[in-house]
């Protein structure tokens, strides 16, 4: 049933991490050499093939402000049972998207009077 908001959630980093990367690409031809780097940086830092509960204490405050933390953690409670997310962790993952696509949006407008000349 709540596998939808989850899936939400993940096409919203997806659509914010597209914005703040889209006028990059254009400007600097090197980020779309640099994106498959990234995105497997950002598998190992995203809770997909171990569990949230193998990172110490301390720091799961970091994991949580990975949007993806709160995403993943719901699709495996939401399809295969389990323990829900801590509603912190999807507060600030949900923050944390919120606020990557308010700022892309912005980012990406200013990028936009430029992209086309730039092509």
């Amino acid at each position: 049933m709540f596998l939808p908001f989850f899936i939400a959630l993940a096409s919203l980093t997806g659509l914010s991490v597209t914005l703040w990367l889209a006028g990059a690409a254009v400007r600097y031809r090197d980020v779309g050499f640099a994106l498959p780097f990234i995105g497997q940086i950002w598998l190992y830092l995203t809770p997909v093939i171990y569990p949230a509960s193998l990172v110490p204490e301390r720091f799961r405050w970091l994991l949580s402000l990975n949007p993806m933390t709160a995403v993943v953690g719901g699709c495996r409670w939401s399809l295969l049972g389990g323990e829900l997310p801590h509603t912190g962790v999807l507060a600030v993952s949900a923050s944390c998207t919120v606020v990557l696509v308010i700022t892309g949006l912005f980012v990406f407008r200013r990028a936009e009077r430029t992209i086309v000349d730039m092509i």
